[in-house]
């Protein structure tokens, strides 16, 4: 009787633990222009965090992944770009230099969050949740350059991540957008 009782303390403990992972939709952050957003704003909607750069190779990526929000905002999907300057200085602008080279540039409508560190002992927090399996639950990972993606779902698990050259747009994308293909 004691045995079982143990066991029963055991798996109610391990179902709290399980049940408090922390979700992407736990965070709040602050966006180019200093406003607060809360990622809990996003439950329901499908969602790519993308690290950018304005001076780097797939800078012009900007464009593919405006047009894939255009598309699919009206349909439960949302982009979330986080400037960033990790990778040889190919970010080193101000938020407001940052919202402006966006917006002239390409156009972009999608949320761009404040400039943040993607990796190193200065790493914010979203990132930290995005690329660890103890706090994301799903894998780990590293931030390899500017413009790797992280696919969340709509309870705000993570789902999959794509590499910085790996096209926004591609099939596979698409087809978890639409809902046709749910592994990544």
């Amino acid at each position: 009787m004691r045995k079982l009782a143990i066991l029963i303390i055991f798996t109610l403990i391990a179902s709290i633990t399980v049940n408090a992972q922390q979700t992407f939709h736990d965070f709040k952050i602050k966006t180019l222009s200093g406003d607060d957003f809360d990622m809990s704003s996003l439950k329901g909607k499908k969602v790519m965090v993308v690290n950018t750069a304005s001076k780097c190779g797939n800078t012009p990526q900007y464009k593919d992944i405006e047009a894939l929000y255009k598309k699919y905002k009206d349909k439960g999907f949302v982009v979330i770009g986080f400037p960033a300057n990790n990778f040889m200085n190919q970010e080193p602008g101000t938020n407001e230099e940052i919202a402006e080279f966006c917006e002239v540039n390409y156009g972009v409508t999608f949320p761009m969050m404040d400039k943040v560190s993607v990796k190193g002992k200065d790493q914010h927090q979203v990132y930290a949740w995005l690329t660890e399996k103890a706090k994301n639950g799903k894998m780990d990972s590293e931030v390899k350059w500017n413009f790797q993606k992280y696919l969340i779902n709509e309870n705000g698990e993570l789902v999959g991540v794509l590499q910085p050259k790996e096209n926004a747009d591609s099939e596979k994308v698409i087809n978890w957008i639409e809902g046709k293909d749910q592994s990544l």
